[in-house]
């Protein structure tokens, strides 16, 4: 197959051939003229539930699981880590459990890359626990993971944690040593334990910005910690809710794009209308300004954005370029999720996860046009 676009990093038109991996890219000696952009498909290493999915619930039928994967490919994401929050122990097993039965049920399985495991070792304390329900949180034991992984296939490749538990950087060793990705999350660890995390293999922040106290102390506090720790990629919820224009543009400063991550962290209600819903056992309800709260509450419980929409607002709330802002979607989190062949871009030998799609320079506006997983047309406008 062959499809065609413009290159969002040099302008020029190029003409890709591809079966499920790409095979050759050239320019158009002789440019179409169309305005249809084009680039690898977009990655979220953090979705909760999406389409009215919840994917924390045992019961999530496999048919509805790959109804939602659909929705989620029409927003041009290609590979996505479906994410299992802090909950009973029985409960996250039997949701990870569905889960990689699903990934092998259906051809849109295959968009589910890998799992990945928020919680439960988290912080117990309100602020940065967030929505994760406090009776369910524990310290990292080795043991139960590996149980969590047995249910999930193997698929687990991300962990999210907080540093302030004692052992928690042998935990981390171990669990690196598997291949397993570790993200600092939801925490208020100090600057030693930090420090001690990423010297033992973590190498990622998760939502940074989120997850945290509404007051800290100016400084040492674990948000600096975190964004002057060079060892530490940063993924951030650009949904002009989660966090200010003025914030994000400084922390993509600190961080260095080549450091920075694009995440939805959707639940069950994305894509929906506004009402109520579920994030495991916790009632949530989505708003008409688009926030996901805590039932009856104020406290922000996962969002409803969607990745094409998240490109929209990084360009618009942080001044980065269309090029830039789909790298924080692409090859940034394929680095920091260690996803296989999506590492170089639109080069030969990459997997032909695709996704082409208009821009308009004035409004930054994305609209997707067409999608392709591995090579296969999955989504169209």
């Amino acid at each position: 197959m062959k499809c065609n676009g413009i290159d969002p990093r040099t302008g020029d038109e190029l003409e890709i051939r591809f079966r499920d991996s790409i095979e050759g890219v050239d320019p158009l000696l002789a440019p179409t003229g169309d305005s249809i952009y084009i680039s690898p498909g977009w990655i979220d290493l953090q979705v909760n539930g999406f389409a009215g999915v919840d994917y924390n619930s045992p019961g999530a039928s496999h048919a509805d699981i790959a109804r939602s994967i659909r929705a989620i490919l029409q927003t041009g994401v290609t590979r996505f880590y479906p994410t299992v929050i802090t909950g009973p122990p029985d409960i996250m097993i039997g949701a990870l459990s569905n889960l990689a039965e699903a990934r092998e049920a259906s051809w849109e399985g295959a968009a589910m890359e890998a799992f990945h495991l928020e919680g439960p070792y988290i912080s117990p304390e309100d602020g940065p626990r967030s929505a994760h329900p406090e009776r369910w949180v524990r310290p990292p034991d080795l043991d139960e993971f590996q149980r969590f992984q047995e249910a999930a296939r193997g698929n687990i490749r991300l962990v999210t944690l907080s540093p302030e538990w004692p052992d928690t950087p042998w935990f981390v060793e171990a669990v690196v040593r598997e291949g397993v990705v570790v993200s600092i999350g939801h925490t208020r660890a100090t600057a030693l334990q930090i420090e001690a995390a990423v010297s033992a293999g973590a190498t990622l922040s998760t939502h940074l910005g989120n997850g945290a106290h509404a007051v800290l102390p100016r400084h040492p506090n674990y948000i600096w910690d975190q964004l002057a720790e060079d060892r530490l990629s940063a993924s951030f919820i650009a949904d002009g809710i989660h966090l200010g224009p003025a914030f994000l543009k400084a922390a993509l400063r600190a961080k260095g794009l080549e450091r920075a991550l694009l995440v939805t962290d959707a639940v069950m209600p994305a894509g929906c209308a506004p009402g109520p819903y579920k994030l495991g056992e916790v009632d949530v309800e989505l708003h008409g300004d688009g926030s996901v709260r805590m039932a009856g509450g104020t406290r922000l419980a996962g969002s409803a954005l969607r990745m094409d929409r998240a490109i929209e607002n990084v360009m618009r709330m942080a001044g980065v370029s269309l090029a830039d802002a789909i790298t924080l979607a692409t090859r940034n989190p394929a680095r920091a999720g260690r996803v296989a062949g999506r590492l170089r871009g639109l080069n030969p030998g990459e997997r032909a996860d695709l996704v082409r799609f208009r821009y308009d320079r004035v409004s930054h506006a994305v609209e997707v046009v067409e999608t392709y997983l591995g090579g296969k047309l999955v989504a169209r406008d």
